[in-house]
């Protein structure tokens, strides 16, 4: 069984920076490509940023780019969420996901990947 955990949340005011970590059981050759995606009450599940493993080719949504930073370190079978320069609007439940099927579709796209993190809540206060 496929596990991610995430750790690294927590509160912070505007302006300020997080690093989430996701650890994934059994990386490289079963997690061909992983996504950091948040959520909202209310509203659907969007992607922050996606990291091809072999490659290490990434992807960031429009509102991550420029401010967060996913990175890997396939030693410790880990991907990361640097977030700088917070914004109130960045508070959400941010989960880890694992697509290790390629399984289509965009990188944004939740149905593309089969594994998923329990979530963890990041929330920043103007």
């Amino acid at each position: 069984q496929v596990r991610l955990v995430e750790s690294g949340g927590g509160s912070v005011q505007a302006g300020g920076s997080l690093t989430l970590s996701c650890v994934a059981s059994e990386y490289e050759a079963r997690h061909n490509r992983m996504a950091w995606f948040r959520q909202v009450p209310g509203k659907e599940r969007e992607g922050v940023a996606c990291i091809y493993t072999g490659s290490g080719s990434t992807w960031y949504a429009d509102s991550a780019k420029g401010r967060f930073t996913i990175s890997q370190d396939n030693a410790k079978n880990t991907v990361y969420l640097q977030m700088h320069s917070l914004k109130s609007e960045d508070t959400a439940m941010y989960y880890c996901a694992s697509d290790p099927t390629w399984g289509g579709g965009t990188w944004s796209d939740t149905r593309a990947y089969m594994y998923w993190g329990q979530g963890i809540q990041v929330s920043v206060s103007s």
